[in-house]
Formats: structure tokens, C-alpha cells, sequence
């Protein structure tokens, strides 16, 4: 008779493999991007993520800028600066993907880009419709992919003055807030991302589901 203590239910198992490669993946990605931070290239990498993160690159910026913040306290406010003007530039590009380019490339977005569904865009765009600058604003602060919002933007044709200030709004409050916050309690935050990097994305992906879900239910 089958010992019912060990045995394990398919269904338990057959994410985990999948799972464990993403995980992987986004470790990699995160080791990549804090390695940055150890060459004499830590600020135009700031700058290039920062910019990239808004319109494709799935991490965000916050974690070369808490490094680069860590190595050098005092520049803590210039990294913010440097992450502010790069993802508000990189704003730009995915406004313009979105408005010129999406007949051509929509489909890879949709597939491989992470938080970049069709529906997540249509999403967006209903929120738009109510208020774009405070959904913009409010992308911009929290974890929520702000690429969906940049392109979206772009595609249901979103004033680019709009996109600017209300990226730029958002964006540096963010980014400062990190600076701050590095600042006032230095090495701390960088071992707590170290120690904790597996509950800390799980976070992230709690808020950014939860920020899509607090869209479907707001938005009608």
C-alpha cells in the first residue's frame, strides 16, 4: 500500500520546475544589473536600465541606484537624479512604440514582455479614459510594470506632455524616496535585498497583481 505521507500530487509539482527557472532568471538578471555597480560604468548603467525598465527590461532600476547609493551616501540624491531623468526618457521611447510602432512589434511585446498582455494594455487604456494623469502618476510610483503604461499611452494616443510630467511627477518621487531613504540607513537596505530577494519579488509580484486587479475592479 502506497505510503500516502510521500506521495505528491501532480498538480503540486508540475509548476515548480517553471517556477524555479524564473526565479533563476530574475536572480541572474538581478546579479547582472548589481554588477554594475562595481565597475567605473555604475552611473550611464543607472542611466541605460533606467531607461530601459520603462519601456521592455523587466528590473527595475531601484536596485543598481540602492547599490550605487550604498558605495557613495552622499551621491545618494545624484543616483536618484540620474534614475529619474533615464526612466522619464525611456517613457518617451515606449510612448513612441506605442503610437508609431505597435502595428509592427504589439505582437512580441504582448508574448515576451513581461506585464505587456493584451489585456493589461486595454486595461490601461479604460483607466486613461477616467484620468490619464493620475494613472500614469500612480504607475509611476509603485511596482506596477510602468512599460504598460508608457506604450499604452502611446497607443490610445495620450498627450506626450501628459507622459512627461506625470512620468516625471511619479518617477522622481520614487527614485527619491529610495535616496532618502539609503541616506538616513545605508548598508541595512542593501543586506535586507540580499538576505530576503526571494519574499522581496514575491512582494512586488503581489503588488503588481494586485495593482492590475485594484484596475479591473476600478475601471469600468
Amino acid at each position: 500500500m502506497p505510503d500516502s505521507r510521500n506521495s505528491v500530487c501532480p498538480s503540486e509539482t508540475a509548476g515548480r520546475p517553471e517556477m524555479m527557472r524564473s526565479q533563476g532568471m530574475m536572480r541572474s538578471l538581478y546579479n547582472w544589473v548589481l554588477h554594475w555597480a562595481e565597475t567605473p560604468y555604475g552611473t550611464p548603467a543607472l542611466f541605460v536600465l533606467s531607461f530601459a525598465e520603462s519601456s521592455f527590461f523587466p528590473i527595475p532600476p531601484d536596485v543598481l541606484q540602492v547599490a550605487l547609493s550604498i558605495s557613495k551616501p552622499r551621491r545618494s540624491f545624484y543616483y536618484a537624479l540620474i534614475s529619474g531623468l533615464g526612466s522619464v526618457a525611456g517613457g518617451v521611447l515606449g510612448w513612441v512604440i506605442g503610437y508609431a510602432l505597435w502595428a509592427a512589434v504589439g505582437s512580441f511585446f504582448t508574448t515576451y514582455v513581461p506585464g505587456c498582455s493584451q489585456e493589461n494594455i486595454e486595461r490601461v487604456g479604460r483607466a486613461y479614459h477616467n484620468n490619464a494623469f493620475l494613472a500614469i502618476v500612480g504607475a509611476a510610483f509603485t511596482p506596477i510594470p510602468f512599460k504598460v503604461f508608457t506604450i499604452a499611452a502611446g497607443i490610445f494616443s495620450v498627450s506626450l506632455w501628459v507622459l512627461i510630467g506625470a512620468s516625471a511627477l511619479g518617477r522622481f518621487a520614487r527614485f527619491f524616496a529610495v535616496g532618502t531613504c539609503i541616506y538616513f540607513f545605508g548598508p541595512s537596505v542593501k543586506m535586507l535585498l540580499d538576505k530576503y530577494f526571494g519574499v522581496v519579488t514575491f512582494i512586488l509580484f503581489v503588488l503588481l497583481v494586485g495593482g492590475f486587479v485594484a484596475i479591473k475592479y476600478l475601471v469600468h
